[in-house]
């Protein structure tokens, strides 16, 4: 029965030669790569680019991505585009999401002191959303 398997494979492969095409020199045109684009970008219009996404944002996944996307580049957001995506975390009604908002302020500032900043300045808005942070949460 192998044989018979076996066999009928072998028949059945194409008998065609597929050959490796030639490679395509780059196409070189005035748009930049994403990621170079975004290399040359000012702090605001970082910010203004992500206020707009976080405003714009209809799910929990975009506000994920989003979310995701801002937090990989080497700054702290500013408090602008952290009241945004607060807002959208909680308008997708995600109140976990938005409580992560404000652990990944707490790992991406240098020290304390600009967390504690953060906070302050955010105050009214995690009042108006009722959003607290994980150490409040936790503290009773």
């Amino acid at each position: 029965m192998s044989q018979r398997i076996l066999a009928s494979v072998l028949r059945a492969r194409p008998t065609t030669v597929l050959t490796r095409a030639a490679p395509r020199a780059p196409v070189v045109s005035g748009l930049r790569w994403s990621s170079e684009a975004h290399g040359q970008e000012s702090f605001e219009s970082f910010s203004e680019r992500y206020i707009a996404f976080f405003q714009g944002a209809q799910d929990l996944f975009e506000v994920q991505r989003g979310l995701n996307n801002c937090f990989a580049h080497d700054l702290v957001p500013s408090p602008g585009v952290i009241e945004a995506a607060l807002h959208a975390a909680r308008r997708v009604n995600d109140y976990a999401t938005a409580v992560r908002v404000l652990e990944g302020v707490r790992e991406k500032v240098e020290n304390k002191q600009q967390y504690d900043a953060y906070l302050e300045e955010l105050k009214s808005v995690r009042e108006e959303l009722g959003i607290q942070t994980k150490e409040e949460l936790y503290t009773s």
